[in-house]
């Protein structure tokens, strides 16, 4: 990673501008899973369930990674998932070590309901992302003072 000596006022603005922006839009996510009388942890581990490609399932691991968390504690955060009924944990029948966490019916249902939800804010926030880039290239583009 590189790093610049110094950062202007406007990047500090963009960057300030971008935190308050990504901070509203996990608050609406937040109060979306407490309407849905769920946890905004919960919801991120079914939504990560839900959005890997090609399965309908997940790993401990790869849930551990998507959320940023120790495995341990996926572990306990999916127990008590599966306790309020949102996922179901299946032993892998090669390797039993493995365990895939599957959405249960009442799990798809509300990571469903919360995702809909989010759907106008991510735009919102899409939409700063491409301005923030679009602004970052034409710096990138300025011709050096001579």
């Amino acid at each position: 990673m590189s790093y610049k000596t110094s950062i202007s006022k406007t990047e500090f603005i963009t960057l300030a501008h971008f935190r308050y922006q990504l901070r509203c839009f996990l608050r609406f996510s937040e109060e979306a899973a407490k309407g849905e009388n769920i946890t905004s942890l919960q919801y991120q581990l079914m939504l990560q369930i839900k959005g890997v490609p090609k399965r309908r399932w997940a790993l401990i691991g790869e849930l551990a990674e998507r959320l940023q968390m120790a495995p341990h504690g996926v572990v306990a955060l999916v127990s008590r998932c599966e306790r309020d009924g949102l996922v179901a944990r299946v032993a892998d029948k090669v390797d039993r070590r493995q365990v895939r966490v599957f959405l249960t019916d009442a799990g798809a249902r509300a990571v469903r309901r919360i995702a809909l939800l989010h759907k106008d804010e991510l735009a919102s926030l899409s939409a700063l992302v491409r301005a923030m880039q679009f602004s970052r290239s034409a710096e990138t583009r300025r011709e050096p003072p001579a």
